[in-house]
């Protein structure tokens, strides 16, 4: 047997990007120091290094964000669609043109590797400006009644797992809808929101349109409670999507809720092996699995179980983790201690309890917040691994003999966000699709995303729809 060839380094260039040693806040069309001077500092989960210092935003400096928008909703909710069109097709012709300087900088600061910011993330955020852009000027074609109208300010929260694609989900159906927003980024990686702050000046997007307020959960709450806000719109965890429910109960604001998931990935017997392992390593190590709709429980028929585990181990063996700026990397940095420590702390748990855990033999880098990719077999449903979301590179690995013990294992969860079919027969996807309670059910793929395709949830994983037509419902008075 020849050996295997080794891959050179291939480092995509940190010089495309200029990171400044500190960042405002963006209100009004300008930066603005927090009005306490407070800041915080945003580092690298590659290397632990310190990128910038970015303003921590007071509940004064929300107030301020929140009126400005509210000054600017009067005269941009009255634009005609096709004119707040052309302000969205500018700022996805931008997002284009600068796709490379973005996706180096979403790298740095999120610990992605490059080749999925650069040939997932970006070009998914410009197609939603430029989706989102098609429709402000056909709102009366869009089922909601002849004469929508916008909400008005919208307070919008946004994570650390995909920071600038989820800022395009949230503000791309807002503006185009009429409303202004308020924009929260995560803590931990607040630079591609402020970058995109800078976008909307180079769009000529009037003043107070967008703005962006940086800090942790405690500015985020102040967003939301804000009484300002007509409209918010949160991705995250299950447990604040809950916190931020009861906010708003007994309030006139609308809101939206994407939270938690724990999908399950389901491989028939008669599933092509080879590919359903590419989908499974995509739908679980994709992001390093810091994904809300990752395919985190495996469910394998029994008679195929030990053949693909087999070619599943092959395939996790040849995954790349690394430098998340090496365009041969696979498997970037987790996102932060605090994450690195959660997703230890449940594999550990899963061993405990009984599941036998298997990992490649993989060099970690010697900084940095790393996981090798990692895979539990004997995994019951009464294990934490099958129940808790992770939010890790983790997989779990259950079996089943029938479709219906198949529906019954996938839909015992709180959660209700995705899942993922793998036959060869179009009858059983159309059976399963119709059995599993889930919001996305993908057939023979995982983790594909398109504009016109709404996302969301049921149960714990939250209510009300992302992207396509339905996307626009959340940011009309209907």
């Amino acid at each position: 047997m020849s050996p295997a060839f080794d891959y050179a380094p291939a480092p995509e260039s940190r010089a495309v990007v200029d990171i400044a040693p500190s960042y405002g806040l963006f209100i009004d069309g300008e930066f603005t120091e927090a009005s306490d001077g407070k800041v915080f500092k945003t580092v690298s989960p590659s290397s632990e290094e310190v990128l910038s210092e970015v303003a921590r935003a007071s509940s004064e400096d929300v107030d301020r964000a929140v009126r400005a928008a509210r000054t600017a909703f009067a005269s941009w909710s009255a634009l005609p669609g096709a004119e707040r069109a052309k302000y969205l097709f500018r700022i996805a012709r931008i997002v284009q043109e600068r796709s490379r300087e973005l996706a180096v900088l979403e790298s740095l600061d999120n610990g992605k590797p490059i080749r999925e910011s650069r040939d997932a993330d970006l070009p998914l955020v410009a197609a939603h400006f430029f989706y989102y852009a098609g429709w402000a000027d056909k709102l009366s074609y869009a089922g909601y009644g002849a004469d929508p109208r916008p909400l008005g300010v919208a307070g919008q929260v946004i994570p650390w797992n995909f920071p600038l694609l989820m800022l395009a989900w949230k503000i791309a159906p807002a503006l185009a809808a009429g409303n202004t927003v308020v924009l929260k980024p995560a803590e931990t990686t607040p630079l591609s929101a402020l970058f995109f702050a800078d976008i909307c000046r180079q769009a000529g997007l009037p003043k107070g349109v967008v703005n962006i307020v940086t800090g942790d959960g405690s500015t985020g709450a102040e967003l939301v409670a804000h009484d300002g806000i007509d409209k918010v719109a949160f991705t995250g965890s299950t447990e604040v999507g809950k916190a931020i429910a009861r906010t708003v109960a007994g309030t006139r604001k609308k809101v939206t809720l994407e939270l938690g998931g724990k999908a399950a990935n389901i491989v028939f017997d008669d599933a092509p092996i080879d590919q359903a392992v590419e989908g499974i390593v995509n739908g679980i190590f994709f992001n390093q699995g810091h994904v809300c709709c990752a395919g985190s429980r495996l469910l394998v028929q029994e008679s195929v179980a030990d053949e693909l585990l087999d070619a599943l181990r092959r395939r996790m063996s040849t995954l790349r983790v690394g430098d998340p700026l090496d365009k041969n990397t696979d498997i970037g940095a987790i996102n932060s201690a605090e994450q690195l420590a959660r997703i230890r702390s449940l594999a550990d748990a899963g061993e405990a309890e009984g599941a036998e855990r298997w990992a490649p033999a993989c060099e970690l880098p010697s900084s940095g917040y790393w996981f090798a990719p990692t895979l539990f077999t004997g995994v019951t449903q009464a294990h934490r691994i099958a129940r808790e979301e992770i939010f890790g590179p983790v997989l779990s690995v259950l079996t089943f003999r029938t479709p219906a013990e198949a529906v019954e294992k996938a839909n015992n969860t709180p959660y209700g966000l995705s899942a993922g079919i793998w036959t060869e027969k179009g009858s059983r996807i159309l059976w399963m699709a119709d059995q599993l309670r889930a919001g996305i059910v993908w057939a023979n793929t995982f983790n594909k995303f398109d504009p016109a395709s709404p996302f969301g949830g049921y149960k714990e994983s939250g209510y009300g729809r992302e992207g396509g037509r339905h996307g626009l419902e959340a940011y009309l008075n209907v």
